[in-house]
Parts: C-alpha cells; structure tokens; sequence
C-alpha cells in the first residue's frame, strides 16, 4: 500500500513529527510512504520520502496576498497543479491531508482533483481552520459564526492574519463547497473535543474517528541532564511552559500573571519563545528558544517540578503529554481539548481557565507521583496511535 501525506512541514514540529512517525509505522509494516510539505526543511532522515510542493520564494508569494487579500489557500494555483501532476505518477492507494494552511497549497486545485480521483482521502484536523472562513481557533474569543456563516471575522489580524481585506464569508462558503464535494472522505480528529466541534460544523455530515496524537516514549521519558546546573536553579521549583509559538491564546501572559503570584522559591521556565520574546520576558521568568531536539526537551521536561498547560487553543495538547510521559505532573486550564489528557488521573490538576489563584495552588499543592505520569503517557505510545491510521488506511482501500 502507498500512502500520500500533504502537510505544511515534515519531520519537525508538532504535526510534521506526527507524519513521520505515521511514516515510520507505515514502513515498519511493509508499506511505502510519501510526504508532500510546504514549508521550512524536511528533518534530514527523511528526506528521502519528501516531496516540496513550491518553491520558498513561492510561499513568499502566497503569504503576501494572505497578508493583503484574506485569500489563504486559494493562490499559488500553478504550483498545486505541478503537484498534482507528481501525484498522479506517484499513485498513493491513500491520500492523508494534515495542515493545509501554511501558504504553501492551492485548496481549490488539491480539492478539484481530489473528488474526481475518487481515491480514500483522510484528513486529520489539527485545528479549526478547515471548517472556518479565517481563523484556525476560536474558542478564546468567544466566536461561534463558523457554525453558520463566517464573516465581519473578529480574528481578521490573527493567523493567517489579514492586513487589509476580510474575505472570511467568500473563504467559507467556497471551502464548504469544496469540501462537501468530495465523497467518503474520513476526518479524523485527535480529540472528543474537536469531533464534537466538527459535528456541529459544516463537516456533519463526513464520517469523523478520534485517534489522538501519540508521542515517541523511547525518547520523552525521564531524561537526568544538566539544565538545573546550567541556569542556577538547584533550590528552586521549576514551573515549566512549552508551546511552539508562544501567545495570548497560549497562557503566556498568565505566565507573567503567575510569576508575580509565585514566590522566590519558584522559577518559570517558558520553552518556544522568540528572540523577541524573549527580551520582553519579566526577570524572574527564563525564556528559551524553541527546540527541534526531542532529547534536549526530554531533559528540560525532566528536570522540571510541573508543567503548565494555561492554554485555551489546544485541539490536543500533545506538550501535556510529554511532560507525562517524563514523569513531570501537569496543571492544565478546563478549557478546550487539554483536560481530556488528563481527567480522572491523580497526575494532573484541572483549574478554571484564566484563575491565576487556582493555578498558583494546583502548582503549590501538585503532589509528583511519576510512575502514575507515564503510566498515563503510555495511553498515547505512538506506535498503538498511528497503528490506528494504518487500520483505517487499509479500511479505506479495502471499502474503495
């Protein structure tokens, strides 16, 4: 069997990680495996199995007329085609869509072959953004039009941020046409929480499966490093952040808000941050840059008393599981999809959203059972996870 996934990088990051490790299974079972990604640099192990679908100045391009026109996914329409011709040669028995957004893919065009090959498509949603006229999250806003007709879009400077013009209500009705036009498609969603959203969404009606996320527990498990030695912090409690981009949406600013309520005993450690960021940060909160080294975040992961998780934009929150999974306990906010990793556990603590109170004595009182932590990790062992989608990859083929 030969699988085709499309997704905004490969290899590195979050959901580039996730197709790779899908990859690996694929391979592990005798199947081939392809990648077609957009952006950044394919991880170098699997360069091999990865296609670029445009050129950097390409994206460039796209970009901009995001930035001035609200249009992204429907420019670039050349390049797409030039994929869709390797496609064609390539002949995948299954194609799985990850991120389309990125600026790196034409919707239009991918979509218009994609209901005339008839081949099973599965698209996994990491987000929101397949199902709105703009924005990838809306939960922290309060935004409920994606339900029935996006437009006037509160998010319009959000990713994918739009400078000028708002084109959410002609984004949305021209990705519900698209999208509802192609038959037997399977989307599947890391969470309860964002198939309920789906369900409500103009998806209804597609054929929904829950696999979460799974991570890699050979390499996030208790790692002994250095870190405490390298920053100075051999008496204090490390209170940990990881994102991959650090916002408002992400709990960084109730990281500033919990630094002025925690006292000197603790130490905020936020991983992720930029350069900028990073100059910004209150004193007493150390910012480190994000990291494509699963070991080095393993032993970050370790060396910490608690991680935090104040998020309100999490479709998963596969950075809650990590921690786990390196026998850190976690304090997540009750909102979205993050509470789902961790109820009816003793290794997490849920609090109200935005209860800087509440979180200070969830992080005060976190009791650090670490057998009970990975044994929680081990729910999401990425080779049970991604056996999953190559289950419903042979279903697929064999219903088709």
């Amino acid at each position: 069997m030969k699988v085709l996934m499309i997704n905004s990088v490969a290899g590195i990051r979050s959901t580039g990680r996730i197709c790779s490790d899908i990859a690996d299974v694929l391979k592990e079972n005798g199947h081939e495996c392809c990648i077609a990604y957009g952006r950044a640099l394919a991880a170098e192990r699997y360069e091999d199995i990865c296609v670029k679908t445009d050129s950097s100045v390409g994206v460039l391009l796209h970009t901009m007329q995001a930035r001035l026109f609200d249009n992204v996914g429907f420019s670039r329409g050349h390049a797409t085609k030039r994929l869709i011709r390797w496609i064609k040669q390539y002949d995948p028995d299954v194609i799985h869509l990850h991120n389309l957004h990125g600026y790196y893919i034409n919707i239009e065009v991918l979509f218009q072959y994609l209901k005339s090959s008839k081949k099973p498509v599965i698209w996994t949603l990491h987000d929101c953004w397949a199902f709105t006229g703009h924005c990838a999250h809306f939960d922290h806003v309060g935004c409920d039009k994606w339900k029935t007709q996006c437009g006037n879009c509160p998010q319009k400077r959000s990713y994918p941020s739009s400078l000028l013009l708002d084109n959410s209500a002609r984004n949305y009705r021209k990705k519900q046409k698209l999208f509802e036009a192609v038959e037997g498609m399977t989307i599947v969603t890391p969470s309860k929480w964002l198939a309920g959203l789906v369900k409500q969404s103009f998806l209804k009606e597609q054929a929904v499966e829950v696999i979460p996320n799974g991570i890699d527990l050979s390499q996030f498990r208790h790692t002994p490093s250095k870190f405490r030695d390298s920053y100075g912090l051999q008496n204090k409690k490390i209170v940990l952040g990881v994102a991959t981009a650090w916002s408002e949406s992400k709990g960084m600013y109730d990281f500033y808000r919990l630094a002025d309520t925690l006292d000197s005993s603790y130490q905020i450690v936020l991983v992720g941050v930029t350069e900028q960021q990073k100059q910004a940060l209150p004193k007493n909160i150390i910012g480190i840059a994000r990291t494509n080294c699963v070991k080095e975040l393993a032993e970050i992961y370790s060396a910490a008393d608690v991680f935090v998780n104040p998020s309100v934009q999490e479709t998963m929150g596969l950075t809650t599981v990590e921690a786990l999974a390196c026998g850190t306990p976690v304090v997540v906010y009750d909102r979205t999809a993050v509470p789902e990793a961790v109820e009816g556990t003793s290794c997490g603590t849920i609090v109200p959203a935005g209860d800087i109170e509440a979180l200070a004595r969830a992080i005060k009182s976190v009791e650090v059972d670490s057998d009970a932590c990975v044994e929680q990790a081990k729910k999401y062992d990425k080779q049970a996870k991604y056996a999953q989608y190559l289950e419903l990859y042979l279903k697929c083929v064999n219903e088709g």
